[in-house]
């Protein structure tokens, strides 16, 4: 069986007896008829054509003379569409539906309803985003249609929702689902050409979708391969998978589409890691990753947020290109709280992180109150060991000032050499869904553009992956790179320092430590000649940097100190920082508050009362209700 995309998560499964289903759906027969209408108690159905309502949402797309030229102009419009539409930690609704609601919902559909495959729109998912791609859920082996039952409202914040409902007594053959799939794949795209056309396919509906994919290298496809086979199901089906596996199978060279391939690393009914190196071996732009955890039921377990999935994998996108900024989803809060309670919360408890932000007259204070909270904002510092400062940085502007801080990170972290080295779902992973973008000119263009928090380390990876005695020393370029682009917008300046890589760890290996290591150093040679560096050829000391993940001894955790200095205002500045003398003036003056921020928590760190992390969880235990630990007085 050509089963492609295994979800994983905690086989703990909770069920809310408590809630009572109800599935809204919008069906249309595949035939063009008049479906029988799924009724019961449970079930609210009506006869509304799809088409129709793409006409009256003016979502359709002129495919004549003026098709390019409304195309840019949504994609011009698409820059600030979604923050515009969507706001930060907005609630995505996942956990609110378990496999019991799953379980409910199945018992109707499976009723005898009678006639042909038919789609249906999940009342759940409610409005989708202005200018969503549409989403089409192939089933398996059961047919009902109710796969991502877990997903539904999450999913329909950025898609266009429709799933299949293939009924009980249907006897359609595997090539008449291909057709009925294909249709439908053509005609939107025949509706809006500019368009992806995302295709969720699980056990036997990954097959339905590669081999749609196959007979459709032209329409740009991105497909999700799930491989969930129920415990129950009929004959019929059975002896349709065989067939659906052989057909294709034998078209993967065919299948031009973007895939994503999910694998459980505990599936107990089929092969799922086997199935899917081969499957990363036959398709052309096909992305892994393995849930070692998780069980075969990946789509139906809990925790397993497919969103969240597909936006860290960079495969959400809303036109044929994708785009960092103007496709970029604002985390949910079930997100944040995975991130930073789950994925990194106990790391954040040890280094407990203390902020102080400088008002405009120069008055240091607990908190990020001297943080300007209209953008563009543009925050230059200092690039802490491995960028440990990061996470940390981001959670506090999340909590306090409800201020999504987009990184500008390095394009290694983007590249193919990153995903083959991390195939879960990894903290690299994460930042992407965070809002890291790689560092390029333009892409710091569209992020000033759209008047968001970007965050800027001018020393990058130099800093970042410094040697033995370079601790808070700062390596940035000579020419005053982004102060002209921060002008041109009008961009705040704040300039910060942050301290505390030393108070986590002690530096055992740097890269000439390594350098003298056989094996090792053959090693670390082979690895960085595959990765993008991004100032090649420099010959500044910031473009001196060998990439490689030093050797660290942990110690007892101290804590992460962070100083936002004074905000340097270019509004209407823009004529006068286009003076190279004076935009170096400005540069330099920056790097200077930097440098001094840094020298200020070095000195002042020594003042605090919770510096260790034993005297923090003693202070936590007596005065837990305290939304802080103190730290020493600004």
């Amino acid at each position: 069986m050509a089963s492609v995309f295994t979800c994983m998560i905690s086989p703990n499964v909770a069920l809310n007896s408590g809630i009572t289903p109800r599935f809204g759906v919008r069906t249309q027969s595949v035939s063009g008829g008049d479906s029988t209408v799924l009724t019961s108690d449970v079930i609210v159905a009506n006869g509304t054509s799809f088409v129709g309502e793409k006409e009256k949402n003016g979502a359709l797309v002129d495919g004549g003379n003026n098709g390019k030229l409304k195309h840019r102009v949504e994609k011009k419009w698409a820059k600030d569409a979604i923050f515009k539409d969507l706001e930060i930690l907005w609630d995505d609704g996942y956990g609110t539906k378990t496999v019991k609601d799953y379980l409910d919902g199945a018992k109707e559909f499976v009723k005898l309803d009678g006639g042909p495959p038919r789609w249906f729109c999940p009342a759940e998912c409610g409005q989708s985003l202005k200018d969503s791609p549409i989403l089409l859920f192939l089933p398996g082996l059961d047919g009902v249609g109710l796969g991502l039952t877990l997903h539904h409202k999450a999913l329909g914040k950025a898609f266009e929702v429709r799933c299949l409902h293939i009924p009980v007594r249907d006897r359609t053959t595997f090539e008449g689902l291909v057709k009925i799939v294909e249709e439908t794949v053509r005609l939107e795209h025949a509706s809006s050409p500019y368009k992806p056309i995302y295709l969720v396919g699980e056990s036997f509906g990954a097959c339905l979708a590669l081999s749609v994919a196959a007979r459709n290298p032209q329409i740009d496809l991105v497909l999700v391969l799930s491989d969930i086979i129920p415990k129950e199901t009929l004959i019929w089906r059975l002896k349709l998978l065989q067939s659906a596996a052989a057909y294709a199978n034998s078209r993967l060279h065919a299948v031009k589409a973007e895939s994503l391939v999910l694998v459980s690393g505990n599936d107990n009914l089929l092969p799922s890691r086997d199935e899917a190196r081969r499957l990363k071996s036959s398709l052309k732009n096909c992305k892994v990753r393995c849930f070692k955890n998780n069980g075969h039921s990946l789509l139906m377990e809990d925790g397993f947020n497919l969103l969240t999935i597909i936006k860290g994998t960079s495969k959400y996108r809303r036109t044929r290109r994708f785009d960092f900024v103007s496709d970029f989803l604002p985390p949910s809060m079930s997100e944040f709280k995975c991130a930073f309670d789950e994925s990194s919360g106990t790391f954040l408890f040890a280094t407990c992180s203390a902020v102080f932000s400088t008002l405009d007259d120069g008055t240091i204070v607990r908190g990020l109150a001297g943080v300007p909270d209209e953008g563009p904002v543009l925050f230059i510092g200092y690039h802490m060991l491995m960028g440990f400062e990061i996470y940390s940085l981001v959670q506090e502007f999340l909590k306090e000032k409800n201020v999504l801080v987009r990184g500008l990170a390095h394009p290694c972290i983007f590249s193919e050499v990153m995903e083959n080295s991390f195939t879960g779902f990894s903290v690299i992973d994460w930042l992407k869904v965070m809002g890291a973008v790689p560092v390029t000119g333009s892409n710091l263009f569209k992020l000033l553009s759209t008047k968001s928090h970007v965050l800027l380390y001018p020393g990058g990876q130099r800093e970042a992956l410094h040697n033995k005695g370079e601790a808070y020393k700062l390596f940035w370029p000579d020419q005053p790179e982004f102060v002209r682009m921060a002008a041109r917008f009008g961009a705040t300046i704040v300039p910060f320092g942050t301290v505390g890589e030393d108070d986590i760890g002690e530096f055992a290996l740097d890269y000439h430590d390594m350098m003298k290591i056989p094996i090792l150093n053959d090693y670390v040679r082979g690895f960085m000649s595959k990765l993008t560096r991004v100032r090649d050829g420099s010959k500044e000391e910031v473009a001196n940097t060998e990439l490689f993940f030093p050797g660290l001894l942990p110690r007892l955790p101290g804590r992460f100190y962070y100083l936002f200095g004074k905000p340097i205002k270019t509004k209407g500045l823009k004529e006068k920082l286009g003076d190279k003398e004076n935009a170096n003036l400005l540069y330099l003056h920056v790097k200077s508050e930097v440098e001094n921020s840094i020298a200020y928590l070095l000195k002042k760190r020594e003042e605090d009362p919770c510096r260790n992390v034993i005297d923090r969880t003693i202070y936590r235990a007596f005065y837990s209700p305290l939304p802080e630990v103190p730290a020493f007085e600004p």
